[in-house]
């Protein structure tokens, strides 16, 4: 836990993630909507926990049955009818009764907020002794937002909504950021006192500030240090505009860890993702879920890697990788893809077009070029020629296919599995071996090449006919 991070200790989190998001034009809620593969409102949860937060409960409603899955390490509450950020606020009565502390309120569409904001904002309200403090933001353009209100002391008196503000107050530029925190007996006692008398017939939260301010107790504002941490999504626009900004954040992370990035514009690395100093990663490369790459290992370019174990000193070019496992020194590539339970043990190499699918390919071995291998087990030392195949589907079932230490594996060899082929074998190119392969043996399994003579000058003499 960051230090800034650590004044979150012992409050609650309350997320609102019950919205429909319907500007999103999706059959999916807006909160489950992803950046850099984290759902919109798995960020929110992350950077509450990150806090110290230990005690989260989400606000679900509009398609819950998706979001619940996402949340499912908090307490998720529904609310039933969306009449606004004070009823969804209300229906987490019960799940917090009893609790005496600060509660922050955090938008569920939010993903930029981070963990030390979360701890500023508890820290000015228990420091100060505040029934609330709002997270606050300067925007150049504040159409849209809630305008804080300060009294004459500097406090906040009241947050007034676009749609009810007066031309003076809509001047204002600065704009309430979504992100709240109370005292929890402030906050329910004034959620039971909100109305609907508004523009939009709603419950607002906002209401709560200032209630909380005629009954005499002191709201607070912080400013946040980057407008961008309060950044909602609600469109597709936005929501790339979240992704671009998660991207520089994450990739200047890696920058200032050691990491080279040729060019980190085209270069998206996903949150989960561990990179040793002095790897270097080329243009045009996603690295997403829980991959890790050792020392000195070139990435890319053109290469996607999801939840894949990448070693120290291995090239991986213009490859797509999914689950798999690349030992020091292994290299794979231009055009290769490594499917779920391929590993390619220490110096191993998958060359151009390759495919390789639950299979081990054993130190030092080789699969060139233009060849698929699945369920396979090869020995070190191997080389397995171009255009060579394990046939390992029957229609019905999979079969394994097995080759020993040293093997050498012509080239358009076809596999049938299942089958072993011996240490030190060598199969003939253009082979299609059925039945297993003693060690050190040669095996030979093709027609025998017949020549007609003259029956090309035949033939095209027939054609001109």
């Amino acid at each position: 836990m960051s230090e800034g991070a650590k004044g979150a200790a012992g409050a609650a989190a309350i997320v609102l993630a019950a919205g429909a998001g319907t500007r999103m034009k999706s059959k999916r809620p807006k909160v489950a909507h992803e950046v850099l593969g984290r759902p919109l409102v798995r960020w929110v949860v992350e950077a509450a926990r990150e806090a110290g937060i230990e005690r989260v409960v989400t606000v679900v409603g509009h398609l819950r049955e998706q979001v619940e899955p996402l949340v499912a390490d908090t307490q998720a509450v529904v609310q039933p009818d969306r009449n606004g950020t004070a009823d969804a606020v209300a229906v987490c009565a019960d799940a917090l009764a009893g609790f005496d502390g600060s509660v922050v309120v955090l938008s569920g569409d939010c993903p930029l907020i981070t963990a030390e904001t979360i701890g500023a904002l508890v820290a000015a309200r228990e420091e100060g002794d505040c029934a609330c403090v709002v997270l606050t933001m300067d925007m150049a353009d504040p159409f849209g937002y809630g305008r804080i209100m300060r009294g004459a002391d500097g406090g906040v008196e009241r947050i007034v909504e676009q749609k009810d503000a007066t031309p003076e107050e809509a001047a204002v530029t600065e704009c309430n950021s979504g992100f709240y925190c109370f005292d929890a007996k402030a906050l329910f006692e004034g959620l039971a006192q909100v109305g609907n008398d508004n523009a939009q017939g709603e419950f607002y939260l906002t209401d709560v500030l200032e209630i909380c301010r005629r009954a005499g107790r002191k709201v607070a504002a912080l400013r946040a240090a980057d407008p961008a941490e309060c950044l909602g999504v609600n469109s597709r626009a936005q929501l790339a505009q979240a992704q671009a900004l998660m991207r520089d954040r994450i990739n200047g992370r890696h920058l200032a860890a050691g990491v080279t990035l040729y060019d980190p514009a085209t270069t998206w690395i996903g949150p989960d993702v561990q990179l040793a100093a002095d790897v270097a990663v080329l243009p045009n490369t996603m690295l997403m879920g829980a991959t890790t790459v050792g020392e000195d290992s070139v990435i890319g370019p053109n290469t996607r890697l999801t939840d894949t174990v990448v070693g120290a000193g291995c090239a991986v070019d213009e490859t797509v990788a999914v689950q798999a496992v690349l030992d020091d020194g292994a290299t794979a590539g231009p055009r290769a893809y490594l499917r779920p339970g391929a590993h390619l043990m220490a110096g191993a190499k998958a060359g151009t077009h390759v495919e390789i699918k639950k299979s081990t390919i054993g130190p030092g071995s080789k699969v060139p070029h233009l060849s698929y291998i699945g369920d396979a087990t090869v020995g070190s030392g191997v080389n397995i020629g171009a255009g060579s195949i394990t046939c390992n589907y029957d229609g019905q079932a999979k079969h394994a296919t097995v080759i020993g230490d040293g093997a050498f594996i012509g080239s358009d060899t076809m596999m049938v599995a299942p089958v072993s082929i011996g240490e030190r074998a060598v199969v003939a190119a253009g082979s299609c071996i059925t039945r297993d392969v003693s060690p050190d043996a040669l095996g030979v399994a093709r027609s025998r090449q017949t020549e007609v003579e003259g029956w090309a000058a035949k033939h095209q003499a027939a054609s001109k006919g």
